[in-house]
């Protein structure tokens, strides 16, 4: 019942914008941070962004600041990640990630599935 269910993904040229959605359900969304996490291939696990739960506040690794937007519509239950001016680096699986909401420690609770995003020529 509670789950995140990421979509959007795709193949994308170099320069070129794509847009995730990352659908909420089993849970009060409004009440969490959320996060987008990615994945490369052959590599760990590479923090993206971070909104508070009102999304007012957001964050980014450096590698993306000036080219991704994350935001979220908590009337519909959705976090998004727009992403402009790719590059090849940035292909990845992205996955939104939901916050534990401990008042003592930091925890990434709950997953998505992740949605491919590919960029190449």
């Amino acid at each position: 019942q509670v789950q995140l269910v990421e979509s959007g993904g795709g193949l994308v040229q170099p320069g070129g914008p794509l847009r995730l959605s990352c659908a909420a359900s089993g849970f009060t969304f409004s009440s969490r941070w959320m996060y987008w996490v990615r994945q490369a291939p052959g590599k760990g696990l590479e923090w993206v962004s971070t909104i508070d739960s009102g999304g007012s506040t957001t964050w980014y690794v450096d590698s993306v600041k000036g080219r991704f937007t994350i935001s979220r519509d908590n009337s519909k239950n959705t976090l998004y990640l727009q992403m402009n001016s790719l590059k090849p680096e940035d292909s990845a699986l992205y996955y939104c990630a939901r916050d534990g909401g401990s008042e003592y420690f930091n925890a990434f609770d709950l997953w998505g599935q992740g949605t491919l995003v590919t960029v190449s020529s």
